[in-house]
Parts: structure tokens; sequence; C-alpha cells
């Protein structure tokens, strides 16, 4: 096999390497279209078993078609044809700072979408970190497209498991030169998978868990100088949860303790039931400074003191009207006639018809501020008609 052309491949650049093999680009030339090529090292090449098992599981990942998952197209010699995806990995991006949480959350949802459609389908990933997820066209508004990567690949290059020795992480290498992606991959290790056990999508919910949380802190949460101190604080060491930023909601962190479960027995085991309360109102919404706590305490014990106040005053029995009675002088050398007081529209005048002295009834007006009444010229002869008449016009 050459390195310049791979079947119908051609080879234009190397990408990276890992524990998994070294990755390049290269063009289909029948499909005119860039590819990632991941060359399996040599000491898996050799091994005929290994690579006809290898190929097997090859052909069931590439039964995986989900958005956030890099596609494999197929088995080429001793290489993996594989989706090219551009962009930086998830390691990179937290490389340069914790990632704020509305972003955080964006990315996880996809991870979680990714890995869910997986397990649904009996694949599960066994080597989840961030160097293994890419970010396509992330902005400072907009985290991207995440795409997960290796899925399902650390158990098609691994040997049959075997029970008790850690040698057989999911990101297995026999170098001396490997050991930081040993170190690496230890470090997002599940319990069981640490002790040498079987993975299971609970190991994944695990290793999801650890990354979240880096992702929040900016910082590994299991490190070590040696791989064995890194499974020692997997399998020992508590997270260091006052880590997490001070605004982290309630629900994100009951969701990454649920994730963080050693007993895989108490531990989430669905991953797509890892936002469902995320996207709730939290039970237990942020708390108002006590200074404002006090003037809402303040102003709402005020509002309950006047309303309690408005319903026993509505509840009390109206006094009795009181009278009032006032006596009304006849003008001088005048004298009342038949016809009764009226009061104007005002409320302001009293109205009445009086005979003066030379006989004649008059119309006579006085002000309720004032004692004194004065006839009102041109009603002589005044009676009924004229008072209906003065009052309908509110004089």
């Amino acid at each position: 096999m050459s390195l310049r052309v791979i079947a119908h491949y051609h080879v234009t650049s190397k990408l990276g390497e890992g524990g998994m093999g070294e990755v390049y680009r290269a063009t289909d030339t029948k499909l005119g279209r860039d590819v990632a090529i991941k060359v399996i090292p040599e000491i898996f090449a050799q091994d005929a078993d290994r690579m006809a098992r290898f190929t097997r599981e090859a052909q069931v990942l590439a039964s995986l078609n989900h958005p956030n998952i890099a596609a494999i197209y197929g088995v080429e010699e001793c290489a993996l044809i594989m989706e090219l995806v551009e962009g930086p990995t998830l390691a990179e991006r937290i490389a340069q700072e914790p990632i704020p949480l509305a972003e955080a959350l964006a990315i996880g949802k996809q991870i979680a979408e990714a890995l869910e459609y997986a397990h649904e389908k009996g694949i599960i990933h066994r080597d989840l970190k961030p160097a293994n997820v890419k970010l396509t066209g992330p902005t400072s508004a907009n985290p991207g497209q995440a795409k997960v990567l290796d899925f399902g690949l650390a158990k098609a290059m691994a040997n049959d498991p075997v029970v008790g020795n850690p040698a057989n992480s999911p990101t297995l290498t026999m170098q001396g030169t490997m050991t930081g992606v040993i170190m690496g991959t230890a470090a997002y290790m599940s319990p069981e998978q640490a002790r040498g056990g079987v993975a299971d999508r609970r190991s994944d919910v695990w290793s999801f868990g650890v990354m979240f949380y880096e992702m929040l802190t900016g910082r590994q949460m299991f490190t070590g100088d040696t791989v064995s101190d890194t499974l020692a604080a997997v399998l020992r060491a508590d997270p260091d949860w006052s880590a997490l930023p001070a605004e982290t909601p309630p629900a994100i962190r009951r969701l990454l303790r649920r994730c963080l479960e050693r007993d895989r027995k108490k531990r989430l085991r669905d991953i797509g039931d890892a936002f469902l309360d995320t996207d709730e109102p939290s039970a237990n919404p942020p708390q108002a400074p006590a200074r404002l706590r006090w003037l809402i305490a303040t102003v709402s014990l005020i509002a309950l003191a006047g309303l309690a106040v408005t319903v026993l005053h509505f509840r009390e029995t109206p006094p009795e009207p009181v009278p009032m009675r006032f006596q009304i002088p006849v003008p001088e050398k005048a004298s009342f006639g038949n016809n009764g007081i009226a009061l104007s529209p005002d409320g302001r005048r009293l109205a009445f018809i009086a005979s003066g002295a030379s006989g004649q009834s008059m119309l006579w007006v006085r002000p309720l501020d004032s004692l004194a009444a004065r006839p009102l010229p041109g009603t002589e002869g005044a009676g009924r008609f004229f008072r209906s008449k003065y009052f309908s016009k509110a004089a």
C-alpha cells in the first residue's frame, strides 16, 4: 500500500495521528470529494484475525447515519475511509477558555443526540473525549455543528477484552511514545473501563459527563502524573464541584452528578434523558438579592394591610342618614304663595314664588350661602309655569 495512493484515493496531506492510527486528507477520484483516511497501525495490520474483525465492525459502523456523527464510507486495504470534518476539535475549543453555558448546552445536546442514536443501534463509542469531537463552522455567536468521530472504533480495533487489564483502554497502543494519548483517554474512562470491565452505554454516559464538566470549567476532571495515577483518580477521586461557574443552574448540576455516579446502576441510564429537565423552568429559580427580597416583602405587607383595611371598611354598617333642617325667612313685606320651593340643578340656589306688598306674585331667588333673597324682574304674576320654565334652563 502506498501512502500516496490508497485504492482510488489520492493522499494530499497528513492531518494528525493518535492511538488508532494516522489520519490523512485525500481526494476520492471517483466521486470528486475530499475524505479523511485513517491508516491502521502496523501492529494491527499484521494480525489477520484482528483485521477481519475490524472489517466486520467497520461495516456495522458504516450503517450509522446521523448529522452529528462523522460517517464511515468504507474500508480499503489497511485504511478506513471516513467523512472529512473541517474545523477545530472540542479539545482545541476548551483549551482557549471555558465554554459559556449556552454554547456548552448547544454542543452537549448534539453530542447526546449522536450517542442516543448510536446506542439505539446497539453501538457504543467507548472512547468519547473532546479530541474525538469536531466543531464545524463555530463562531462567537454560533457554536456550529458538533460531529462525533471514531464512533465504535475502540471495539473494532481492540482484541477481545481481558477482564482486569487496564491496558485494554479504548485508545490502545503499546508504543511508549503514545503515553500522552493513553493518559488523555484514561481521564475520560468510566470506572468499569478503568477496572478492565466491559463497557456499555452507561460508560458513554460517564465519559459524556466528564467531557461536559470540562466544557464548563475549562479543566480536566481527573488527572495524574502517570496513567496509573489518572486511573486511580477515576476510581476514587471526587469531582471538584466548586470549579463549576457560580451561575450553573441546579438542573445542570443534577445532570452532571447523575452522569458521574461511579456505580453504574445508579448512573443515568439513557443519554437521551440527559437534557429533559434542562428545557423546563427550574424548580429552584435563582434567588433575588437580599435587599430586593426585603423590599418585595415590605411592599407585599403594605398591600395586604391596605386590603384588610378596605375589606373591614366595606363590611361596616353605614350610619343612618341624619336629617338636616333649616328655615327660609320670608322676604320683607312679602308672603309665600302655594307653589312650594325648588332647588336649582347645581344645588347652589333656591327659588320660590312669593307675593310682595302690592300683592303681585313674583319669582324670588336666594343663594344658599346668603340669607337675602331677591325678586327676579319680569316674573310678575309668576306661577307654576314660570317655575318649571326657570329651572328647566338651570338658572
